[in-house]
């Protein structure tokens, strides 16, 4: 979908669940112009309302009118979106509010995930508070002035429809006109994509490290990837004050200068700038040379000929050629492999978009050829390489396959792609080769995958994968599969199990991928509800392993009693990094000395309310920040019949105004929780009772308290069949209390106050009579502390509820080892539960549940293809992770990470080649490295370009898809492979 037209969806969304009057629109443009406008102050934070009046009169929009004409501001500006365009990032949170305040008169569609919870003005409220100014501030670093918006930098981490919403111009205009607010932070529409049809916002444009040679001065700079290196330079010498004849620009990718930058017309983009890059700014002696030629000497005296420097400019996808080769001058340490360019071959080859880079080739040696880059086709030719010199594939592939092509399977490809990878193949492996052009394999592969159709960049790991099964389904020796329904366990022995599935699985699949890349795992799946243990043995190609360098976080959380038994205390707990609120409950309920018949209930407190209960214990606790702050609240176990009761805490706030001073209360601390029975009315006693009862552990000496409970009602939480907890005992005990003594030495009455279902707020302080519940599943009360009261309790544990997480001061990291590809082994294979989309069919239950999932590795393949996932995607970002994962080259050994006990054969296994990403997704580089194992040497593959490298330098942060051959019982201590161009090996 075309990333700004998704967000036009989106939009359409919000306001298309309800139905709208024709005319609605068109009559409130006439009668309305401007009724609001409201003026951000700086350092004040306060909003100063002006009213703008229309020939009607002065009168504030309604929610229903606001949400027609946003409604019809957005559909004109879908209808008008072109490249140039500013969309506007707004928070989440605020947009969320506004939605819920304009749709809140609308009938509600209960499955289209609206939750009101979060927006009231008062829990127990039916009405929402128009929302306050924009802020924007949690998008950004640091709270600025309008000002400064254009120094303005938003946390790298972001993540539309999570964090922000993106708004066209004119619908962020008017919220502005009518909130103002801020900080503005517009971001532009650009085109994406070589074939420049499609439109995407750039939220996050390039950050350019500037240094400037011989002053040493540095700058960082922030530029559209669509500007032209002409623009660069421009910004460059502005910064650093300079005259455009005076400076020569280099990509300085990694600290070494990778190509001058002097097409002015090119764009960033084609020129494969990667963000946070350095950029080199070198002042050239134009006394003796003139810009170009001053930089093109420069070139010469460091021995890049101009040649080289031009061929970089024709060829944008080898800007960052060699950083992603590992090139570089040390002379002895690598050699350069260069191909040469036939004559006849370089006329056929003149449609080549990027040209061919032309110089001699070492000839005889095989394997050594490389793939032509047809236009960001560095993806495909990484992974094809990798495929080529897998042994087992270049000895099948270059003998007679034709035989096995299955030309009637239905789900192949009529056996086209199987040929055009061999007829690839047999050219990558012919002796004295130039490079080659792959253009027949790239048309047979955009004929069955659309998806990579095109010149764009796309994720070699997901070609790889569809390459092996369409290989596999075009040889695959089975042409007529049988039918077979598998089996449970059902208490049967692992290997009888695993011995039959696979035995199934061979009988409906059978080719030459099977044979080398598929392996099995046992799956494991328990129903969290009957405790169904299901087991089964499935099929893999390839193990895609995360990478977390840290598979845990720490959260801190306050807990508050409802009893009155203690006072709160702030504990840090332990919790998995991908884990749920049930792990952060259960990892509370050790620390907090949590009784049998009481549960823990969190809360998002924000801004002195409670924000949303977190009462689903599968709730990702990925979605809580560092910055959120979390209460946790001891409570009975709720039985039938019971409400929550939140007390929130309120001040007096002075206000001066130019006449007189005003007083009013606002919302302070952190709200306490409490369970009521609403059995029936109760009486005003029973709720001063219970707000006594948890208010208790922070009353001072000599604070007469009337909260005795006896010992016997606390033991039949939970337990009592009539639904009567300790609470609704209280309340039956004060509510028929007519004792003349008991009253006359009643302690003092809080100041409380209960919102009632029409909003209206009832005094708890005097009166006997018995008041009836909101219908909500929350009771909202009020508490206003005077500060006489303030003297009779320490309200300051109520204070200060600290941040989930709380970075101290930057200090120097600890050394610590670097993630390992057993600890990403490790984490794939550990026990998670099923996401929620994804729920297992209990055949005991006869329900969908959300089993728990275990896999464990039963039968490993020839050749084991791991997949390093550094790729997390979202509508507005594709994020990457550059972690260095130290991945074994020999003896990886998973010996004990194979759950068939009955294998006594080791399992080893020797990396023979890699792919390699560089940069970002989307505007990065795809490399391999690859193992010649008869020549027992390493190879840069870089589309065209081949060079030796040391095995040391195999390893870096730019891995990505591996491939292990198993070293079998004789080869241990010999290596094995191809043995030569025209022999083949056993």
């Amino acid at each position: 979908m075309n990333p700004v037209r998704a967000k036009f969806d989106f939009l359409g969304r919000q306001f298309g669940r309800f139905n709208h009057r024709q005319g609605d629109s068109a009559c409130f443009a006439q009668n309305w112009s401007v009724h609001q406008t409201r003026v951000w102050r700086k350092g004040v934070g306060k909003m100063a309302e002006v009213s703008m009046c229309s020939s009607s009169g002065c009168t504030e929009l309604t929610p229903e009118e606001e949400r027609i004409m946003i409604r019809d501001i957005a559909l004109a500006a879908e209808a008008n979106t072109k490249e140039g365009d500013i969309f506007y990032l707004i928070t989440q949170r605020w947009w969320q509010h506004w939605i819920e305040y304009v749709n809140q008169d609308q009938p509600i569609n209960a499955n289209d995930g609206s939750s009101f919870a979060e927006i009231y003005d008062s829990f127990g409220s039916s009405m929402l508070k128009r929302p306050a100014n924009i802020d924007n501030s949690d998008l950004i670093y640091d709270a600025v002035s309008e000002d400064s918006s254009a120094s303005i930098e938003i946390h790298d981490t972001l993540l539309e429809g999570r964090d922000y919403v993106l708004l066209p111009q004119e619908v962020w205009n008017q919220l502005y006109l009518w909130y103002g607010g801020g900080p503005k932070l517009a971001r532009k529409v650009i085109s994406a994509g070589l074939s420049q049809t499609e439109l995407a916002v750039e939220v996050y444009p390039l950050r350019l490290q500037l240094l400037e040679v011989p002053k040493g001065d540095r700058s960082t700079i922030r530029i559209s990837k669509k500007e032209t290196i002409g623009e660069l330079h421009r910004r460059a010498c502005e910064i650093f004050d300079l005259n455009l004849e005076q400076v020569c620009i280099w990509d300085y990718y990694g600290h070494r200068k990778h190509a001058l930058m002097n097409d002015m017309d090119k764009t960033l983009d084609d020129a494969n700038i990667q963000m946070d890059q350095d950029i080199l700014v070198e002042i050239i002696n134009h006394g003796n040379h003139n810009a170009l030629g001053g930089c093109a000497s420069y070139v010469q005296d460091n021995g890049t000929t101009d040649k080289e420097a031009t061929s970089t400019h024709l060829e944008p996808s080898k800007s960052n050629l060699i950083s992603a080769g590992g090139m570089s001058n040390k002379g002895a340490s690598k050699t350069e492999v260069v191909q040469s360019q036939n004559p006849t071959s370089s006329i056929k080859e003149l449609d080549n978009t990027y040209g061919q880079s032309g110089v001699s080739t070492r000839g005889s040696s095989c394997g050594l050829t490389g793939l032509l880059n047809l236009g960001n086709t560095c993806f495909m030719n990484s992974a094809i390489q990798c495929l080529v010199h897998t042994p087992e594939f270049a000895r099948y592939f270059r003998e007679d396959y034709h035989q096995e092509i299955n030309w009637q399977n239905p789900l192949g490809m009529v056996g086209e792609l199987a040929m055009a990878f061999g007829d690839l193949l047999r050219k990558l492996w012919a002796p004295g080769r130039t490079s080659v052009a792959p253009r027949p394999f790239k048309a047979k592969l955009a004929r069955f995958a659309p998806q990579f159709s095109g010149y764009n960049q796309h994720d070699s790991q997901e070609l790889l994968a569809f390459l092996l099964d369409g290989l596999h389904e075009d040889l695959n020796r089975v042409k007529h599969k049988p039918y077979i329904k598998s089996r449970d366990a059902d208490g049967r022995p692992d290997e009888e199990v695993a011995d039959e599935y696979w035995a199934n699985h061979i009988a409906r699949n059978d080719s030459i991928i099977v044979d080398v890349c598929q392996g099995q795992y046992k799956s494991t799946l328990v129903c969290p509800v009957c405790n169904k243990v299901s087991v089964t043995f499935d099929p893999f190609m390839y193990l895609s392993l995360p990478l977390q360098s840290t598979t845990t976080r720490t959260m801190t959380v306050t807990v508050f009693t409802s009893d009155g038994s203690k006072r709160p205390s702030t504990l840090t707990v332990t919790v998995p990094k991908q884990g749920r609120c049930r792990d952060l409950i259960q990892a509370l309920n050790g620390t907090c000395s949590l009784r049998h018949s009481e549960k823990l209930l969190l809360a998002e407190v924000r801004d002195h309310l409670i924000q949303r209960f977190l009462e689903d214990p599968l709730i990702l606790l990925s979605t809580i920040r560092d910055d959120d702050h979390i209460a946790a609240y001891k409570i009975p176990k709720l039985t039938k019949n019971t409400k929550y009761l939140q007390l929130v805490h309120r001040s007096q706030e002075q206000v001066n105004s130019d006449a007189h001073k005003m007083s009013g209360w606002r919302p302070f601390g952190t709200p306490l929780v409490s369970v009521v029975s609403c059995d029936g009315p109760v009486k005003k006693d029973y709720l001063q009772r219970i707000v006594k009862r948890a208010l208790s552990p922070m009353a001072k000496a000599g604070t007469l308290m009337d909260t005795d409970v006896s010992d016997s009602s606390m033991s039949h939480i939970g337990e009592d069949h009539h639904h009567h907890d300790f609470y609704a005992e209280t309340c039956t005990s004060s509510m028929n209390s007519d004792d003349p003594k008991s009253k006359a030495t009643e302690p003092f009455k809080l100041p409380l106050q209960l919102l009632n279902e029409e909003n209206v707020c009832i005094e708890l302080s005097s009166g006997e009579e018995a008041l009836k519940l909101p219908p909500s599943s929350s009771v909202l009360v009020y508490i206003d502390w005077s500060q006489k009261l303030l003297k009779k309790f320490d309200t300051g544990y109520l204070e200060n509820l600290p941040e989930v997480f709380k970075s101290g001061p930057v200090m120097k990291k600890p050394r610590t080892e670097p993630l390992s590809l057993y600890s990403c082994l490790e984490s794939f294979l550990r026990e998670e539960p099923l996401v929620p989309e994804d729920m297992w069919f209990c055949p005991q239950c006869k329900e969908r549940r959300q089993a728990s999932k275990k896999l464990d590795l039963w039968r490993l393949p020839e050749v084991l293809v791991i997949h390093l996932k550094r790729f997390s995607y979202s509508r507005s970002m594709k994020h990457k992770l550059e972690t260095f994962v130290n991945f074994p080259i020999h003896d990886f050994d998973l010996t004990n990470y194979v759950a068939n006990k009955n294998n006594s054969q080791r399992q080893l296994y020797e990396l023979y080649a890699l792919t390699n990403h560089y940069g970002s997704m989307g505007s990065g580089h795809y490399t391999a490295h690859i193992k010649l194992i008869d020549e027992n040497r390493w190879y840069s593959f870089d589309d065209s370009h081949i060079s030796l490298i040391n095995e040391e330098e195999v390893r870096s942060a730019a891995a990505y898809v591996l491939f292990y051959r198993r070293v079998k019982t004789e080869d241990v201590s010999v290596s094995n492979g191809v043995q030569s161009c025209a022999s083949t090996q056993k």
